[in-house]
């Protein structure tokens, strides 16, 4: 087992396809499948299950993949650390869906023009599935919201700094009576993210009155989706100021301010590279 081949089994993985893979990777279809063969035999287990050309991870393939992506995140950390003068390699970096719209696009052009060497790969998800990714050396750093407070996050061994601040806006259908307070609120159905999603939690505890059912949850997967919920009548949301000053023409909605939330910058006690470190220096000079 080598670094090469564990590569090749994360691409296949992350693209469910040999054909997609070694598109990816640069190599001959014949020699992504012999490699995956290899590794399996190797390793005496299935990692994959077959269907058509589809490949599916089985669950020892799963556990695999979280050893094989703090493995290859590890290497990849001894590698900058030989440069540390010279950001390059690969930076992950996490956000939750608000910042990454509303906040990073203008940072991130900056950060590139000053490493065009650093592979950055963004993705998204809640601040609990962030902090998790941190965590297992799925992500480099991520971009957080934590109410919590910094002490519960630097006792899982992770260090913070605030980055950014957003009002989070409690917003109502357009004819809802004004709101002062949670019992002044009449629609019961409540649109947000997933569990584990900051703003989600907030909306939900502060909408808790007591003698009152809890707000019923309509999941959905974006804030356009969280408008057009709030639109139609059947839910109340909850989002920051920011992301609805990125619409051209807002939906007429009312608008109740809730409070101010810090957005966090977490990474890995000890991690420093030279990436990051270029990175920090571009956050922090963020408007």
């Amino acid at each position: 087992m080598d670094l090469s081949s564990l590569e090749i089994f994360r691409a296949v993985a992350l693209e469910h396809s040999v054909t997609r893979a070694a598109q990816r990777l640069q190599r001959a279809q014949s020699n992504v499948t012999t490699r995956i063969r290899q590794l399996e035999e190797e390793l005496g287990a299935p990692l994959f299950l077959r269907d058509g050309k589809r490949m599916t991870l089985t669950d020892r393939g799963q556990t695999f993949l979280d050893y094989s992506e703090r493995l290859l995140a590890l290497a990849d950390e001894a590698r900058q650390s030989m440069h540390p003068q010279r950001p390059g390699g690969r930076l992950r970096l996490g956000s939750m869906e608000s910042t990454a719209a509303s906040r990073l696009p203008a940072p991130l052009v900056r950060f590139h023009g000053r490493c065009p060497e650093v592979e950055l790969e963004v993705s998204t998800g809640t601040s609990q599935a962030l902090l998790d990714g941190v965590l297992a050396r799925r992500l480099d750093c991520a971009l957080v919201a934590w109410p919590r407070g910094r002490e519960e996050i630097a006792q899982l061994d992770l260090e913070a700094r605030p980055v950014f601040e957003e009002e989070l806006l409690l917003v109502l259908p357009a004819d809802h009576p004004p709101v002062a307070d949670p019992a002044d609120v009449q629609v019961r159905g409540l649109a947000g993210f997933a569990e584990g999603c900051t703003y989600r939690q907030i909306a939900e505890d502060w909408l808790s009155v007591e003698g009152r059912p809890p707000a019923k949850v309509q999941q959905v997967g974006s804030y356009h989706a969280i408008l057009a919920c709030v639109a139609a009548g059947s839910c109340v949301g909850i989002l920051p100021r920011s992301v609805l000053d990125l619409l051209r023409e807002p939906p007429r909605l009312r608008q109740v301010p809730l409070m101010r939330v810090e957005t966090l910058l977490v990474w890995r006690q000890g991690y420093a590279t030279a990436a990051f470190e270029a990175l920090r220096e571009v956050l922090a000079s963020a408007d």
